[in-house]
């Protein structure tokens, strides 16, 4: 279903059969930097998506040459007060934020760069896919100006100091560091960008939706949780989880030797 909220000239919203979603940021000409249009954009997407039950996936992406450049630096210069800087990093965290507490599993499909706060989209969303030439950086540092939102993405999902490395040089990294380090999840050349995204995208469909909402909901709150809450909200989620009619039949098929009849129960 086409959200009405879409806005064509910064981002594209496409529902497929399956309740696949794909999101592109349709800024191509500036390398799909993250303007306060394309932000409210996502924004009103991500709000929208957090009450679609019919939809199973989200996969965010780029349009033209690459994935995200970071934010708007013009925007930025044209503006300099604090009170819009203020408002706009708060606006760009709620958007981070809001990836992680879709109920949906978010992929990043990356091509081309990934910077600042491109490489933060990156790793705000649940999984990542990137062609063998994309590139990642934090290269704020380069211009003065240090990626501290970024970092806070970045950080949590890349060691330390691997990811302090980057903050403070802005160097960039290539596909197979970022796989190394965390950041992504699996690498493909670029004309099988799109087939590898779909193989991941397949693999979670194949999997009850119930089990996958309540999976990634409870896999960050545990995440920033100390170890002993940790467990105990651990251990509720699996209580919920074990009662819902995925879980009883996931497990009547195990003991009966058969694959779980999920198709009707999805």
């Amino acid at each position: 279903m086409q959200n009405p909220s879409n806005h064509p000239d910064v981002l594209l919203r496409e529902t497929d059969a399956r309740g696949v979603v794909w999101l592109t940021l349709n800024r191509p000409q500036a390398f799909n930097a993250l303007s306060e249009a394309l932000l409210e954009a996502l924004q009103q997407q991500i709000d929208a998506l957090m009450h679609d039950d019919a939809a199973r996936v989200v996969v965010v992406r780029g349009a033209g040459r690459a994935f995200c450049a970071g934010h708007d630096l013009k925007e930025m210069r044209a503006q300099p007060s604090q009170a819009y800087y203020q408002t706009l990093f708060a606006r760009c965290g709620r958007v981070m934020t809001g990836l992680m507490r879709l109920p949906q599993p978010v992929i990043a499909q990356v091509h081309g760069i990934a910077t600042a706060a491109g490489c933060q989209l990156v790793a705000s969303c649940d999984l990542a896919v990137a062609t063998q030439d994309a590139r990642f950086a934090v290269s704020g540092v380069n211009y003065g100006l240090f990626c501290s939102t970024p970092g806070v993405a970045l950080s949590r999902n890349v060691p330390r100091k691997q990811a302090m490395e980057m903050l403070l040089t802005g160097e960039f990294i290539d596909a197979a560091t970022a796989q190394q380090r965390g950041l992504i999840n699996r690498v493909a050349a670029p004309d099988a960008l799109e087939a590898e995204v779909d193989k991941l995208v397949t693999s979670i469909l194949d999997k009850p939706a119930a089990a996958v909402r309540l999976g990634k909901a409870l896999f960050y709150r545990q995440a920033e949780a100390g170890i002993d809450a940790a467990y105990q909200l651990a251990a509720q989620t699996m209580t919920c989880n074990m009662l819902d009619d995925c879980a009883l039949e996931g497990v009547q098929a195990f003991i009966d030797k058969r694959q779980p009849a999920w198709r009707v129960q999805k």
